[in-house]
């Protein structure tokens, strides 16, 4: 009966597709949203290498003090937006435009939308540097912007609701970024009527909740140790739950749009990776007050996997393979998710053959 049940809801979950005309809609939202990024810098753009990576940072004086703003890490797609920085500069009111065309485009093809005041808000938190400074959205506001990505429909609307709003970033780039959001991000929430949610160490919050709605915005760093306590992430100016196997799902996040007004340029994992974690996650929440997440957590990766079998073969295999090959730890993880979805089991482990 229960294998019965989970084959109907695979089935509940078949692949349906958005027109090429919305998909390529979305993915020159992305391309003009990174170029309004570029568009932005006042100074001259330089690279500071630190370690073995390569950072590009906008130059410039305000009096007699030399400001560094980061503009992202190098890479041959940065650079060739460098190389037209004058163009880009005089484009921005017909990009704007244009943008907005585009979202009318994804709403007429009946993408999810986000509702104004969380919008409004990922927005604020563009602007602030929020995703460019290192965060990275995760939970069901990263699985509902995959929409785009993949460039499929979600029919299971409860699968992709949530009233969480979950950022997370790495510690030390946070630190090695050299470089701040303004304004503060206890100013964006204040304005948007959060409030810190009470802890015992009141300096260090990492979450709050909107007064006005049960919105809730939590801050995430992966851990290191074998405990999940507070991290300070520097160039968001909070404090950050730690959690272990998140730096499995952070790493080498890709951009996203949410389709907002003229649109919000975000970040979001890999969907191979966020598909991957979920399994993970599924186990840890298997007992516990979060034992009903856990059932989400493993449609979510369901959905995910099958596409992903379907149109990114390799890049789902080789997210399979790290994660196997992390630990038993891990194993111990997917292994019992996986016994709860024999239909995805086999979906992974075919993927070598």
């Amino acid at each position: 009966m229960e294998y019965v049940q989970r084959k109907r809801i695979l089935l509940n979950m078949a692949i349906s597709r958005h027109s090429t005309i919305a998909h390529a809609a979305y993915l020159d939202l992305i391309r003009s949203l990174e170029d309004e990024v570029v568009s932005d810098i006042r100074g001259t753009p330089t690279r500071v290498q630190r370690g073995e990576r390569t950072y590009w940072y906008d130059t410039y004086r305000v009096g007699s003090e030399v400001m560094k703003r980061y503009i992202g890490e190098d890479s041959e797609e940065l650079r060739g937006r460098l190389e037209r920085l004058s163009e880009l500069r005089g484009d921005a009111d017909e990009r704007r435009r244009q943008r907005s065309r585009l979202i009318r485009i994804l709403r007429a093809e009946r993408f999810m939308s986000v509702d104004p005041g969380t919008g409004s808000l990922l927005a604020s938190m563009e602007k602030a540097g929020v995703f460019r400074l290192g965060g990275t959205i995760v939970g069901t506001h990263a699985f509902r912007l995959y929409e785009g990505e993949l460039g499929v429909t979600y029919g299971f609307e409860d699968t992709a609701m949530t009233d969480d709003l979950d950022i997370a970033s790495f510690e030390r780039l946070s630190l090695a970024l050299a470089d701040t959001i303004s304004p503060t991000l206890q100013q964006v929430l204040s304005d948007f009527s959060f409030e810190p949610v009470p802890k015992l160490e009141p300096e260090k919050v990492w979450r709050w909740r909107q007064t006005r709605s049960n919105l809730l915005v939590e801050f995430l760093t992966p851990s290191f140790e074998e405990e999940e306590g507070l991290r300070p992430l520097a160039a968001l100016g909070v404090y950050a739950q730690s959690l272990h196997y998140l730096n499995y799902l952070v790493a080498e996040p890709i951009n996203a749009a949410v389709p907002y007004r003229s649109g919000v340029l975000v970040r979001i994992p890999r969907p191979e990776r966020f598909a991957i974690h979920k399994l993970i996650v599924a186990d840890r929440r298997q007992t516990g007050p979060d034992c009903l997440k856990s059932v989400k957590d493993r449609r979510q990766a369901a959905f995910l996997i099958q596409i992903l079998a379907e149109d990114r073969p390799d890049d789902l295999a080789d997210a399979y393979e790290v994660a196997m090959r992390n630990g038993p730890n891990w194993r111990k993880r997917l292994e019992a998710s996986l016994s709860r979805e024999p239909e995805i089991s086999e979906i992974l482990t075919g993927l070598g053959r």
